[in-house]
């Protein structure tokens, strides 16, 4: 970040300049709170059954629909989206607000066709599920190593690069100071507890975030004149000094619509409507860190009951993010909004705009001080969580679908301990990555995700939902449909990076393909293009048996899986199968006293999950009926009827926001 010069007057200052703005009551607050957390997580990672693979990675099918609600909101809620949509609120209003609406719909689908297809196939990953259905290594593989990638790319960097930046803003620290200490404290509180640490912190830092940012909104409300002064506030909102003959510092006039222009809209609406839709299905449907948190649920009725909550909690980011970020601009327009790009650089350190600092800037400003504090710590939370909830995912994902393939003769132990060294490389490359975020630090972080999500992402959108509604789809059209789509989002993706957009007064010099085809049409295009592929291979190639399709899609859901596999799948070894669920249930019930292992080996075998205590076996008869347990799509008519009641009302409510705003 570049440093101040001095002797210029009226110039906005740094995020440095700040420092003085925290205030003792503060720095109290977050310590108190970081406590907190801290004993939550070991309290219930001692509760936890952390022993086996099924009690590490889905907190042992225990959960009940609140929390899973809350944590799905949160985990997708990092501080990247308070950053990212307030900051592209702030630049260019209210459109942004429909990413987060259109995911109302997403975790529906999920509730009702997603989840009941994994549970009954009872699988623990998704390329678990994709190897399942098709057989074969390749897609699994392929599909491993894509999550990884866009895990590291679109999730882990920009959260822990928004994270830095609100602690640079916030306390005037080094950026990777502050990075650092965040990292070294979420780390241990994952590894220590597996994902019922996560769930339980999440659904907590959801209420507290929630809280706090709808106090930081009605301040800020009332500080510009409510929506109408919002409204004549924001449309004046122009820097001192911007770049002459250019129009790029006024604020967009469509700014309070939803739905713009599909040819010269900066989120056109049929992008935003259709082509968002493919994203948002990758997101909710088919996205390990997601879906996760669905699978831990006791039952069908408490999975769905999960959905509903996390639809009711996904409306409001546009009240107490996405306005607010517009807010921020109308107060502070010189920082917030600022054009030229000497200006820029001294604000935030980025020639292209600075609508990055949006909320930081709001929080330092109007919070008042103990409250400045929690939300600070907050925010702080809010990154540990995600970064906790991907931690935990990518490491599941790497064990079960990558070591376990490599070191066929695994022990439990062993994939353990993996597990838990890979959540080391992954921080270490993840801090190594800052410096490049913050260069490629291109004027809005949502958009920045979301484009890298929509080169990569819809060929997997297209491939879920041919694998659970079409049968006659079999594994050379999924492989190839995936290579096809992969090859052509690629290109994409490395024209992004090597033709930058204009800055302001500049002449926008990008081929065609990138200047005049938006990234959520090319979204689009792209979920087609691969979808096509993958059905004309598969009618080419022979069909998959139907007797081998039993639970695995939606037609045959309720028809019990074969015991075998798809052929040329050799790695029995390699299936985390519903046994290893079943013992992690039954670990949980039942424990045997026996001769205790001294203090320091105890310490040691907790730290890394490993059982204090004998696990029990399980007789062949128990086992069935676990598993029939486990594996079981039945609900209750009585509480079958509240969800669907619940997403019929939930729906009426999202149409009615999309009209109003529109």
């Amino acid at each position: 970040m570049s440093q101040p010069t001095t002797g210029t007057t009226e110039l906005p200052g740094l995020p440095g300049d700040t420092a003085a703005a925290f205030a003792v009551a503060d720095i109290i607050v977050v310590v108190l709170y970081f406590a907190f957390v801290l004993a939550v997580g070991i309290w219930s990672s001692i509760r936890a059954s952390r022993g086996t693979i099924g009690g590490y990675f889905l907190a042992g099918r225990s959960m009940t629909w609140w929390p899973i609600g809350a944590s799905l909101m949160s985990s997708n809620v990092g501080s990247g989206l308070f950053i990212g949509l307030a900051g592209t609120g702030a630049a260019g209003g209210l459109a942004v607000g429909g990413f987060e609406w259109n995911a109302t719909w997403a975790l529906l689908a999920l509730g009702w066709i997603f989840v009941p297809v994994y549970i009954a196939a009872g699988v623990v990953t998704m390329p678990e599920y994709l190897q399942k259905r098709f057989g074969g290594q390749r897609i699994q593989i392929y599909m491993s190593v894509l999550s990884l990638i866009l895990y590291i790319f679109t999730k882990i960097s920009t959260d822990i690069f928004s994270g830095a930046l609100f602690i640079q803003i916030s306390l005037g620290w080094n950026l990777y100071l502050s990075t650092v200490v965040l990292l070294a404290v979420t780390a241990v509180y994952t590894i220590a507890g597996g994902l019922t640490a996560v769930i339980y912190t999440d659904a907590l830092q959801t209420l507290i975030m929630v809280l706090g940012a709808l106090v930081l909104m009605f301040i800020g409300f009332e500080k510009v004149g409510w929506y109408e002064g919002l409204q004549e506030k924001y449309s004046t909102a122009i820097p001192k000094i911007t770049v002459p003959n250019t129009t790029c510092h006024l604020p967009r006039a469509d700014a309070f619509h939803l739905f713009r222009d599909p040819i010269t809209g900066d989120i056109p609406w049929p992008g935003l409507i259709f082509g968002l839709s493919v994203l948002a299905l990758w997101c909710w449907c088919t996205d390990q860190v997601i879906v996760q948190r669905s699978l831990s649920a006791k039952n069908l009725s408490h999975a769905k009951g999960g959905s509903v909550l996390g639809g009711y909690l996904k409306i409001f980011p546009m009240f107490f993010i996405v306005m607010p970020g517009m807010i921020s601009r109308a107060l502070y327009p010189d920082e917030v909004g600022c054009v030229d790009p000497d200006i820029c650089k001294r604000v935030c350190g980025a020639a292209v705009g600075c609508s990055n600092i949006a909320y930081p800037k709001l929080v330092i400003e109007l919070m008042p001080d103990g409250l400045r504090g929690l939300m600070i710590a907050v925010m702080m939370a809010a990154l540990m969580s995600s970064l906790t909830s991907i931690f935990n995912s990518s490491s599941t994902l790497f064990v079960v679908d990558i070591w376990q393939r490599v070191r066929r003769q695994a022990s439990e132990q062993e994939l353990m301990v993996v597990g838990r060294v890979f959540i080391l490389i992954l921080v270490v490359i993840s801090i190594l990555w800052i410096p490049i975020i913050q260069s490629a630090n291109s004027g809005k972080l949502f958009d920045y995700i979301q484009s890298i999500t929509s080169y990569l992402a819809p060929p997997i959108t297209a491939l879920f939902i041919l694998a659970i509604f079409c049968k006659r789809i079999n594994e050379p059209g999924a492989f190839w449909g995936l290579m096809a789509g992969l090859a052509v989002g690629l290109v994409r993706m490395v024209m992004e990076f090597i033709y930058s957009p204009p800055s302001c007064g500049e002449e926008d010099r990008r081929p065609a393909v990138l200047k005049d085809l938006h990234y959520l049409y090319f979204a689009l295009i792209l979920c087609a293009l691969a979808a096509i592929v993958t059905v004309l291979i598969s009618l080419c190639t022979p069909p998959i048996p139907e007797e081998k399709l039993g639970s695995l899609t939606w037609w045959t859901r309720h028809r019990k899986a074969p015991a075998i596999n798809l052929k040329n799948c050799k790695s029995e070894a390699a299936q985390i199968s519903p046994e290893h669920l079943a013992e992690a249930a039954a670990s949980g019930d039942t424990e045997e006293a026996a001769a205790k292992p001294p203090c320091w080996k105890m310490v040691y075998l907790w730290f890394c999950g490993l059982p204090t205590s004998p696990t029990p076996t399980l007789s062949q008869e128990e086992r069935a009926a676990l598993e029939q347990t486990l594996t079981s799509i039945e609900e209750k008519p009585l509480w079958r009827i509240v969800c669907n009641a619940n997403a019929i009302l939930l729906l009426t409510i999202n149409i009615f926001l999309w009209a109003y705003f529109g």
